[in-house]
């Protein structure tokens, strides 16, 4: 089709770096376009461009929704893919931000895109945000895991190489596309607690925004997820207190989250990956019987 991507007016900008969330099988909690939404919003970021969703999308899966306008005329708003430029405060480079739905159809068409406009802009780094479900408790810190393809850039900025294998999103293939472009990408994931995976996790969001201030060289604007994370907090933990099965299961995960941290110092923190991955084996023990005794 033409005119699937739709440019207002395309920006200038120093030395950017894309940043991507996607709605969907890549968005635990919404961790990840809560995190992208708030990066928009505090660095004021301007949309210039977005990817028209008719030859992408699937309504009924990711139907579109109905707004009033002043209570009287109708509205509808379509799942979109929007593109926003922003200045990264503290930093000599500009920001990209791309909040989209995974699509349904036509990925190589829709990477391809993404891709093309990345090119055009002269985007160095694409850095994807993603969140994934696993068994880690709402009480401590979210972890974030961060991976990168290309060995040199593991290294420059003190990730680890992907060794997952196995079904993948829209993230996946992007990451793929990237390389074959020769763009260097990074994926940032954080870990969601998957008791309450259907509640906006503002925690995890924000691990992710600290892991990517690392990255850049900047320090964030996180308040609004901050105050959100306190609310967040509260009530999960109040809604478990209500329930015996599932405040013994938290507290089993607390045991088992500090325990492994207690392993590491300071310098060799485990990451979510490693993390999420202890938790769920010491589960499959205790129901299996075989965890050690205490």
């Amino acid at each position: 089709m033409e005119n699937e991507l739709r440019i207002d007016e395309q920006p200038a900008l120093r030395r950017p770096v894309l940043i991507a969330a996607f709605r969907g099988w890549s968005d635990g909690g919404q961790a990840a376009t809560l995190a992208g939404g708030t990066l928009v919003r505090a660095w004021d970021a301007k949309r210039f461009a977005e990817i028209d969703p008719e030859g992408f999308v699937d309504f009924q899966s990711t139907r579109p929704t109905v707004t009033l306008d002043e209570g009287l005329m109708r509205q509808i708003e379509w799942p979109e893919t929007s593109f926003h430029a922003a200045t990264i405060p503290g930093a000599d480079r500009d920001a990209v931000i791309l909040l989209g739905v995974e699509p349904n159809y036509r990925w190589r068409a829709f990477n391809d895109l993404v891709v093309g406009l990345a090119r055009d802009l002269g985007v160095e780094l694409v850095v994807t945000l993603g969140a994934l479900l696993a068994d880690v408790p709402h009480t401590r810190e979210a972890p974030v895991t961060g991976a990168a393809s290309d060995i040199s850039l593991v290294e420059e900025l003190g990730l680890q190489p992907s060794r997952y294998e196995g079904p993948t999103g829209i993230v996946g293939v992007l990451h793929d596309a990237c390389r074959q472009a020769g763009i260097p990408s990074v994926s940032l994931w954080s870990a969601v607690p998957h008791y309450v995976s259907l509640a906006p996790s503002p925690r995890a969001a924000r691990a992710l925004c600290d892991r990517l201030g690392e990255l850049l060289g900047t320090e964030l604007d996180l308040s609004e997820l901050e105050e959100a994370e306190e609310i967040y907090a509260e009530q999960i933990t109040e809604a478990v207190a209500s329930d015996p099965e599932t405040a013994a299961y938290v507290e089993e995960l607390e045991r088992r989250a500090d325990s492994i941290a207690e392993l590491f110092d300071d310098d060799d923190l485990p990451t979510g990956e490693s993390l999420a991955a202890e938790l769920s084996q010491f589960l499959r023990d205790r129901e299996s019987g075989d965890s050690p005794p205490a």
